[in-house]
């Protein structure tokens, strides 16, 4: 087992039963012998990523490995000091809560602002919509909008696939 926490790469595609890595990148090797350049996980290209798609055409997704990876990553913060793992993290995300601080104001603005619009409308088209059809009438959104029609439930319901009859 190795020392860090975040060092296994997961196979998620299965084919004729066997776990393989992702076909439409390079995983073969991690420097290129001719340029020195690094290739591990570059997309394929031309005749390789055609053959790569007839592959992932008979594969399977199979998120079981994931899954088990996750529990064994979970269970190593778990068995670790609870007050040196908060200070740990706190420390990672050093950067992007300076970079909050420095911009939270108008984000939080924006973010209030957007969570009564577009915001709103996605994720409830999302979690409310019939599975084949989970995203707002965009059209239908910027013509009542040109309209000048006001965000609010009666445009939410002109643009949401759960509000459309069939």
């Amino acid at each position: 087992m190795r020392y860090g926490l975040l060092t296994e790469i997961v196979p998620a595609v299965k084919v004729d039963g066997q776990f393989i890595p992702n076909p439409l990148v390079r995983t073969d090797r991690w420097v290129s012998k001719r340029t020195g350049e690094i290739i591990y996980g570059k997309q394929r290209k031309g005749e390789h990523l055609l053959k790569a798609k007839e592959i992932l055409a008979k594969a399977e997704m199979d998120l079981s490995r994931l899954d088990e990876a996750v529990d064994r990553f979970c269970t190593k913060l778990m068995m670790t000091f609870p007050n040196c793992l908060s200070k740990t993290i706190n420390s990672i995300r050093k950067k992007k809560l300076e970079h909050w601080d420095l911009n939270k104001e108008s984000n939080r603005d924006w973010l209030a602002l957007n969570m009564m619009t577009e915001g709103k409308a996605g994720f409830r088209a999302f979690n409310e919509g019939p599975k084949d059809n989970r995203e707002i009438d965009f059209v239908k959104l910027r013509q009542l909008l040109a309209e000048g029609k006001e965000w609010n439930d009666e445009m939410h319901r002109a643009i949401s696939p759960q509000f459309q009859k069939a």
